[in-house]
């Protein structure tokens, strides 16, 4: 990192291999290059209708003076739902706007259950409407919606998906290609329609928007561009979680992608419901059990994707990413001894199918 020189100044291309900088002062200068990699990043997408900009966005409530108090958060994107989830935790009034279902792109079973969850433990949800118009009344804003109803919050926020920093990059110079609802760049391999112009990170469409993912995938760049590598990123294979107040994470395939890429008839989907150890010393925490999926293609026996809807998601999920990476099969879960009592054990213990009609309930220790 000694070696890398930062410049602070804005770039724009002026064609494939130059680039104009201007600092701060204005002035302009250029840069040649025989290879340029994009990775500017994201910026949360602005709530597009009248009085938009009485919203503040996610990165935004982190610097707020005082408590949010009563809150809207709009959409049903996982910042949104996690915002509501700690919003709601230290104890504002939260609701959440979703215009369609939550969490898409996301398991819909896994997705749902965690809706369900988050309103037993005191977000509302209020759903098929967007904001049309938000407008100041004293010290609150009015929020009237696209159902033509209304109420009072203190605090919207406006967490309805991201777009990519590239506006200002002058890509249309040298015909890199975009998508125009997000402004993310195309790409293969994280190549750009210009041969000599790459992408990693948020910037980059179809990727995760995750910030350790932009890391591997430059790190993989670098080693194909300067190595002898040729191995490219999995974009497929990474662990995520979500962080509400009770977790999911998952590794691989949603069953909805499954279905839609291998068909129905060549998976077979295993669940598990349970309660996990430190819930069952808690009544109120057993109106919920925690919930795994393992989905199976039957061709030949390989792990798709794994969920599990619990306490520690995240711990649980990321030795199983690792299994992922090197073709597990549903064998090889079965045959592992499990750690008892854990909830991760679940997962290895998984034998019941949806296709059997078996309850998918699981006894405690």
């Amino acid at each position: 990192e000694k070696e890398v020189t930062y410049l602070n100044k804005l770039a724009k291309f002026k064609d494939e291999h130059t680039i104009e900088v201007t600092d701060k002062k204005g002035r302009v200068s250029e840069i040649t290059s025989s290879r340029f990699l994009v990775a500017v990043g994201g910026r949360p997408s602005p709530l597009e209708c009248e009085g938009g900009e009485l919203a503040i966005s996610s990165d935004d409530v982190f610097f707020l003076e005082k408590s949010p108090g009563k809150t809207l958060c709009v959409g049903a994107s996982y910042i949104s739902l996690e915002c509501a989830g700690f919003l709601a935790g230290i104890g504002n009034d939260v609701t959440v706007a979703v215009r369609s279902i939550l969490l898409r792109g996301f398991d819909r079973e896994c997705a749902d259950k965690i809706g369900a969850y988050m309103e037993d433990h005191g977000v509302k949800f209020k759903k098929g409407v967007v904001p049309k118009k938000l407008e100041k009344v004293g010290e609150r804003i009015k929020v009237t919606f696209s159902d033509d109803s209304s109420d009072e919050y203190d605090t919207v926020l406006s967490a309805i998906g991201r777009r990519a920093d590239t506006e200002k990059l002058g890509l249309e110079n040298v015909g890199v290609k975009t998508n125009p609802k997000n402004r993310k760049i195309i790409t293969t391999n994280e190549q750009s329609s210009c041969p000599n112009i790459y992408a990693v990170g948020d910037v980059m469409e179809g990727c995760p928007e995750l910030t350790p993912v932009a890391i591997q995938a430059g790190q993989f760049l670098a080693r194909r561009l300067f190595g002898e590598s040729t191995e490219p990123m999995d974009y497929i294979n990474i662990c995520t979680t979500v962080f509400t107040p009770i977790e999911y994470s998952c590794v691989g395939l949603s069953e909805e992608d499954a279905v839609e890429k291998f068909g129905s008839d060549n998976l077979e989907i295993y669940v598990r419901e349970f309660i996990p150890l430190e819930w069952s010393l808690s009544g109120s925490r057993q109106q919920h059990m925690a919930y795994a999926k393992v989905v199976v293609s039957k061709m030949d026996n390989r792990v798709l994707g794994i969920h599990y809807f619990g306490p520690q998601a995240g711990e649980v999920m990321q030795g199983y990413g690792v299994s992922m990476k090197k073709g597990v099969t549903f064998k090889d879960l079965s045959e592992t001894v499990g750690i008892h009592p854990t909830s991760s054990e679940e997962i290895v213990a998984i034998s019941i199918t949806k296709s059997s009609g078996q309850s998918a309930s699981a006894g405690g220790c």
